[in-house]
């Protein structure tokens, strides 16, 4: 197996007890990186340092997720209700929700109520659970778009 040292460097290919006495002289771990490869790399460093910085990683992944939930100008509020508890899952699982209210043809001209029906769908949704703003209302020319994520 090929070993690589802590500070990324090169220890050459090893027979498996050589690599672990290696690591058991340093007081560290060996650890398979990848078994697909030919030979397949190992590298000496702290298992616990390394389940860290992959949970870091995870984490950071799954903070930049952003779902979408699109609300039409005659949303009825049976079907408004329906995406409220939509968003809600989608934050409780941590994610940041881009809501965007389409405006078709002459709906364009009545932003002002467009507006008004995402308040009330940003009310809805804060009956359930407490929201903050991450990015606020944005008039694109076919949609107003808003971009809210769970309060911490």
């Amino acid at each position: 197996m090929r070993v690589i040292s802590e500070n990324g460097e090169q220890l050459g290919v090893m027979r498996r007890e050589e690599a672990l006495t290696k690591a058991k002289e340093l007081g560290l771990d060996l650890i398979l990186i990848t078994e697909k490869a030919n030979p397949p790399v190992c590298k000496i460093i702290d298992y616990g340092k390394y389940l860290y910085q992959q949970k870091k990683k995870e984490k950071r992944a799954r903070a930049s997720q952003v779902k979408g939930i699109r609300l039409r100008f005659n949303i009825s509020i049976h079907d408004m209700e329906t995406k409220v508890k939509q968003a809600r899952k989608f934050l409780e699982a941590g994610n940041k929700v881009k809501i965007e209210l389409i405006l078709r043809g002459r709906e364009k001209a009545l932003t002002n109520y467009a507006k008004e029906k995402l308040e009330k769908f940003l009310e809805l949704l804060k009956s359930y659970i407490e929201v903050d703003i991450d990015q606020p209302l944005k008039k694109t020319p076919r949609s107003l778009i808003v971009i809210i994520k769970k309060k911490s």
